[in-house]
């Protein structure tokens, strides 16, 4: 038995990940977690007992789950028991409760899969675990015990836009040169192992939030590579922005040469497997490198491709051939290395679209736009004021 299980573990199957894919960012934690147990009533003066504490996960932007694994891992997190009641007394204090601090995007799930609850916003909060009711004449004056269960925090990380692409095809470039943030670049793939997040910052001080997703490979959807532990996080995002290398892109010598055509297909392909409903979202397909020798034509020949796609993926192999290709609302070319005016017209771009979907999902809404021009056009119909 021995042998065999070292044979199995020697085999190429259960290889332990290179180094280069073990990524310190940590987006999933489980947790084992238990409320107070309520304190004992006192009959004979019809004294009540405190309630338990509860555990509970609250919002907070600059939290982490690396924290939470750090001071609980292999713990029972455990709020206080509730205070029994006494002559001196009568109605016992409430147990102390236990807040966890997470980041925002973490959903909550049960040991079963179920649902617990979200967070999204700062302050916001989720019951892990609720308190036992104290001891009261309707349950014979004796206190309950908490709940107690696992439950499992996931973080799928919440941004306007989320970059699409495979290794090296400039994801960390471009949101270097859009937005404020300061990602690792270099010429190699698996730069980035976890994600980075910047803001697109506007002249009139418009923000919108863009994250650079580890980059996927072949095989993702099953969870290879960095599979899952970057597609979580499409989930939370409004548009999809897609890149690909002009020239196309290899992992290694080992893996076929793709053409940048069949890369976007194959992107197309990861997220239909791993979830249909992630090619609903708005999709801008940025082809990336442009200023290379020959990048015109190919760059014609992929908006000629997307534009006749029934009979191009025909020609498709079917390995890569997706079932539903997403729809582009805009092809653009750009130079990620040269923050010029293929960047400026991509912001601009970024910006009509995610405009467009506020209007088509939540149409209340009044944008920075819209409310100058109202302000505007009310001061005009006032007139002067005579003073």
């Amino acid at each position: 038995m021995v042998f065999l299980l070292k044979t199995l573990f020697a085999s190429k199957e259960f290889k332990k990940p290179r180094n280069y894919l073990r990524s310190k960012f940590i987006d999933t934690v489980r947790l084992h977690v238990k409320g107070g147990t309520g304190g004992t009533g006192l009959p004979k003066f019809g004294g009540m007992g405190g309630q338990g504490g509860c555990v509970y996960c609250i919002g907070r932007e600059k939290a982490n789950l690396r924290d939470i694994m750090g001071k609980y891992r292999g713990k029972t997190i455990t709020a206080t028991h509730g205070e029994d009641s006494r002559k001196t007394k009568i109605v016992g204090n409430p147990g102390g409760d236990v807040k966890l601090e997470v980041p925002l995007g973490v959903t909550v799930y049960s040991e079963e899969g179920k649902v617990l609850g979200s967070i999204d916003t700062e302050e916001e909060t989720v019951i892990l675990a609720r308190g036992g009711p104290g001891g009261t004449p309707e349950n014979q004056y004796l206190g309950h015990y908490g709940q107690v269960q696992h439950i499992r925090l996931d973080l799928k990380l919440i941004a306007d836009i989320g970059l699409v692409g495979f290794p090296n095809a400039g994801k960390s470039s471009l949101l270097k040169a859009i937005s404020r943030a300061k990602p690792k670049i270099a010429s190699y793939p698996f730069t980035t192992i976890k994600p980075n997040k910047g803001v697109i910052m506007y002249k009139d001080k418009r923000q919108i939030s863009i994250a650079d997703l580890p980059g996927l490979i072949e095989g993702a959807h099953i969870n290879v590579g960095l599979g899952h532990q970057f597609l979580r996080h499409v989930e939370r995002t409004k548009l999809l922005l897609f890149i690909a290398d002009v020239q196309g892109f290899q992992l290694s010598p080992k893996h076929h040469i793709r053409s940048c055509l069949e890369t976007v297909l194959l992107l197309n392909k990861e997220l239909e497997l791993y979830d249909p409903e992630l090619l609903q979202k708005p999709a801008v397909l940025a082809v990336n490198k442009m200023d290379t020798v020959g990048a015109e034509d190919t760059f014609k020949q992929i908006q000629e491709s997307f534009q006749n796609i029934d009979r191009v993926l025909e020609t498709i192999p079917e390995e890569i051939r997706p079932d539903n290709v997403i729809s582009f609302e805009n092809i653009i070319g750009i130079s990620a290395l040269k923050s010029g005016e293929s960047i400026e017209e991509l912001k601009g771009l970024l910006r009509k679209r995610l405009d467009e979907y506020a209007d088509e999902n939540d149409p209340d809404i009044v944008k920075p736009d819209q409310l100058l021009k109202r302000t505007m056009a009310a001061i005009r119909e006032r007139g002067p004021q005579v003073t």
